[in-house]
């Protein structure tokens, strides 16, 4: 009997009051099915996984994942559908990018329920979250005839890093970043007091509270209220447009060192105090709810527990197991080096050898100091035209001409009302009809001087918008296929002896990404490992530096350290 061919796609969604798996020896096979309850889901799709890695195809890896994870099984890997459609119908690079449907989108809190029909739709019941095989298979077959119209095979790279990027986040999620309730406590109490009663402030808050009403002579003064605080402010003589740190660091009066440290506390104390740590920390693990492509450039987001904004004074608290460690690497500087890599910027490839870009721009001669290179640089990925970084950025154009040409470009499409691109082909979002009506209002005959203002300003907004969006969106899609490149790499490494229980059945012994935020990972790993695990991050870096720009160097060095826990310099 001739054996069948084995699968490489695996179609999953629901079927009734169950599961139907559609498997395919090539896209344009047809499948073999296979219908299975929702209680022996995990085990046929474990069985299909040990036995043949298909690439799974489902509706939305963050609701069909996380069960999986919970029972012990890891997928190779996958193609989410949800977070793909949103790719190939925003492209630029298609000549017929897929229609959007409400059917296929992603709310904003990143929930993937699908939108409810209006009033006078008629048709096809909603499918459930997961979707049904007819849905799901007929977004599959429309996604693939869209790949295999793009110009390159860059849309499907973008494609399948996403995916990975989705299956990394719920593993993360799954395994949870290692977190010492103990440390917690400790930093809360050394920079807070002594935990309040429910209501109150800590003790070294009240304690400033009262300093800053004695400075503003103003007892009762609640310095959480903007209003009152800016009210108080300017009876105290310290004519202020806001509260902001950077507005009161800048004036010279004894009320703003009390009130930046109260600011700075109340931060600590409201994002992450003892009431983040009850909500979000169990069994010392963090566990935030990461959102791949959360934002419109392709950076990730968290739609819980603020996973991409643990302050630095924290990260004491995150600590490895008994016999594991952590090994911390970020990268220094990625957008500039992205940049100068899109861009094929000769010169502001040879700024960027080494560890310090910023350095290397002084080097160059365009600027005298290193805080000017930082100001300039940033000013031209961000559209500065004011201010230091404004008055420094023209020097740049004629040091790195390609460079700036790039992110200038850029700026005039999105000024103009055009859409612009990353390198493996997200575009972004089309302007919205506000920005339409006002640029029409602005070039009407009767049009006045403060219709063709506003249309200026938003015109020049969105010009500043698609200046970093190709940066910003090319970095996110580097930062992608490092973290898949350090998955793949550490599922290679053998089991520990020593385990990491709270990581849960499928990591509680092996090396895995535990964090992530744009330029920075953490992986939690036997202690035994740490050193093939820096390495492997390492070349994983490399890695996706040579598949993102192949056939052109440029550094993107790492600063990686092995340690018990995450802390960094003040």
């Amino acid at each position: 009997m001739t054996r069948p061919p084995e699968p490489s796609h695996a179609l999953v969604a629901r079927d009734g009051g169950g599961w139907v798996i559609a498997a395919y020896a090539q896209a344009d096979a047809e499948p073999v099915l296979r219908h299975v309850a929702d209680d022996d889901l995990a085990l046929r799709v474990g069985e299909i996984e040990a036995q043949l890695s298909p690439r799974w195809t489902v509706r939305s890896l963050r609701t069909f994942y996380p069960p999986l994870l919970a029972a012990g099984i890891r997928l190779r890997r996958a193609h989410d559908l949800l977070l793909c459609h949103a790719i190939l119908r925003d492209t630029a690079s298609l000549p017929e990018p897929l229609p959007a449907s409400r059917r296929w989108i992603r709310t904003d809190d990143g929930d993937d329920a699908l939108a409810q029909p209006g009033l006078f739709d008629v048709g096809d019941a909603e499918p459930s979250r997961d979707g049904d095989i007819a849905e799901v298979r007929t977004q599959w077959r429309a996604q693939l005839t869209a790949l295999d119209a793009a110009p390159d095979s860059r849309l499907a790279l973008l494609c399948a890093a996403e995916s990975t990027g989705a299956l990394i986040a719920e593993e993360m999620t799954a395994a949870g970043l290692p977190w010492s309730t103990a440390a917690h406590h400790r930093i809360l109490e050394q920079q807070l007091g002594a935990r309040p009663m429910r209501g109150a402030r800590p003790a070294r808050m009240a304690a400033l509270a009262a300093e800053i009403g004695r400075h503003l002579d103003d007892p009762a003064l609640n310095p959480d209220s903007p209003p009152r605080l800016l009210r108080a402010l300017h009876r105290a003589g310290v004519f202020v447009d806001s509260t902001s740190r950077w507005e009161l660091a800048r004036v010279e009066h004894p009320v703003v060192a009390p009130l930046l440290e109260y600011k700075k506390l109340a931060r600590l104390f409201t994002a992450n105090g003892w009431a983040w740590l009850d909500e979000w920390v169990r069994d010392e693990r963090f566990r935030p709810i990461y959102l791949t492509g959360g934002v419109v450039t392709g950076r990730w987001a968290s739609s819980g527990g603020g996973a991409l904004q643990i302050p630095r004074q924290l990260r004491g608290a995150v600590r490895a197991d008994a016999g594991w460690t952590l090994v911390d690497a970020d990268v220094a500087q990625l957008e500039p080096r992205v940049l100068a890599a899109m861009s094929r910027d000769g010169a502001m490839v040879e700024a960027a050898r080494g560890r310090d870009l910023y350095e290397g721009v002084v080097r160059s001669g365009a600027v005298a100091t290193r805080d000017e290179a930082k100001y300039a640089v940033l000013g031209a990925m961000y559209g500065a035209t004011t201010g230091k970084s404004g008055q420094l950025v023209p020097r740049l154009r004629t040091v790195y001409p390609r460079a700036m040409g790039l992110v200038d470009a850029a700026a005039r499409t999105g000024e103009q009302g055009g859409v612009v691109s990353t390198l493996l082909g997200r575009s972004s979002p089309r302007p919205d009809d506000a920005w339409r009506l006002a640029q029409s209002q602005a070039s009407g005959p009767d049009a006045a001087g403060a219709e063709e203002s506003r249309a200026r300003s938003r015109a020049r907004d969105r010009g500043r918008f698609t200046r970093n969006f190709v940066v910003q969106g090319t970095a996110a899609e580097w930062a992608l296929l490092w973290l898949a490149e350090i998955r793949h790499r550490l599922m290679a490494l053998p089991p520990a002896s020593d385990a990491a229980a709270a990581s849960g059945p499928v990591f509680r012994d092996r090396a895995h990404l535990a964090f992530f935020l744009h330029d920075e990972v953490i992986v939690h790993a036997p202690a035994s490992q740490a050193d093939a695990v820096a390495a492997i991050v390492r070349d994983a870096a490399d890695a996706a530096t040579a598949r993102l720009f192949p056939g052109f160097s440029i550094d993107v060095p790492l600063d990686v350290h092995i340690a018990e826990d995450a802390s960094k310099g003040a």
